[in-house]
């Protein structure tokens, strides 16, 4: 039983991780903050789920599922990302909410709020799926770190520390804040697809605000522009979150989900008083 449940919770947090240094990438790399970030994660998951349920295989899907929810956070960041600071949030702060009505509106898609059930499993044994999942972890740590070391990804820290000094220096600034969120949602598509897969169910609530609040805690919490921050700050709080199931187990589980939320604000909220880079961060939230 705790065997099952260490595998359990070692799959999801590497997907999580995937999905951190994703984040991280547009907002602690290149100054974009995307309010939606979480909107490319679902779109993800039902691109991969009604990809295997149509016959397509997974090996098919999954990497299609990416490369869809990279083309579609190119569009959206070719239009958006002329916008500057507050607008610009709440813009991609609005695709959450375009995102939950369409999956709850379009039922002959989406089925609605029932959701999309039975997704087809890419592998079978727990154990075997939770080595795959870190493998592509792995994967895409030792991407990002070639990423924000090359000349691109210094362009991107410049961009987030003074895009007008860039721009003179003979820069695309434009271009290179498109190519950041094409990247950035290309592994928040693929981390959608292996949690759709791992959990074989998929429905509107994969949007909620309440994971976005997660998955900003767990960010701020590592540190802004960090591989490493972005890593520890995951388990950090998949740990903390792990050990206030345990202790209050006797609590039902609506107070456990209130509990958590407002632990991950105050946490939040003594980081950005007292540590304001988080643990690991390079620069301020």
């Amino acid at each position: 039983m705790i065997h099952e449940f260490i595998i359990s919770d070692l799959t999801v947090i590497s997907i999580y991780v995937i999905v951190v240094l994703s984040f991280n990438l547009t907002v602690g790399f290149t100054g974009l903050v995307n309010l939606g970030h979480m909107a490319f994660f679902g779109f993800g998951a039902y691109a991969s789920a009604l990809l295997t349920l149509s016959g397509v295989p997974w090996y098919i899907a999954l990497p299609l599922a990416g490369i869809l929810t990279g083309i579609l956070g190119a569009i959206i960041a070719a239009i958006t990302v002329r916008l500057k600071g507050d607008y610009f949030q709440i813009v991609t702060l609005g695709l959450v909410f375009i995102a939950i009505t369409i999956s709850r509106n379009w039922i002959s898609l989406t089925r609605g709020a029932l959701g999309l059930p039975g997704v087809p499993e890419i592998i079978r044994n727990n154990f075997h799926y939770m080595l795959f999942v870190m493998a592509i972890l792995t994967a895409c740590v030792i991407f990002f770190y070639w990423l924000t070391n090359s000349e691109t990804g210094k362009i991107f820290q410049a961009i987030r520390d003074d895009e007008t000094a860039t721009a003179i220096l003979g820069k695309n600034t434009y271009l290179y804040k498109v190519l950041s969120i094409t990247i950035s949602t290309f592994f928040a598509g693929i981390a959608g697809s292996l949690f759709v897969h791992y959990i074989q169910f998929v429905d509107p609530t994969i949007f909620d605000l309440e994971f976005f609040v997660l998955i900003l805690a767990m960010l701020i919490a590592g540190g802004l522009a960090s591989i490493k921050g972005s890593i520890i700050g995951v388990f950090s709080l998949s740990i903390l979150l792990t050990s206030i199931r345990f202790i209050f187990t006797n609590i039902s589980p609506e107070l456990i989900g209130a509990m958590r939320q407002m632990l991950f604000m105050l946490i939040l909220i003594l980081i950005l008083i007292y540590r304001p880079r988080g643990m690991f961060g390079k620069v301020d939230v």
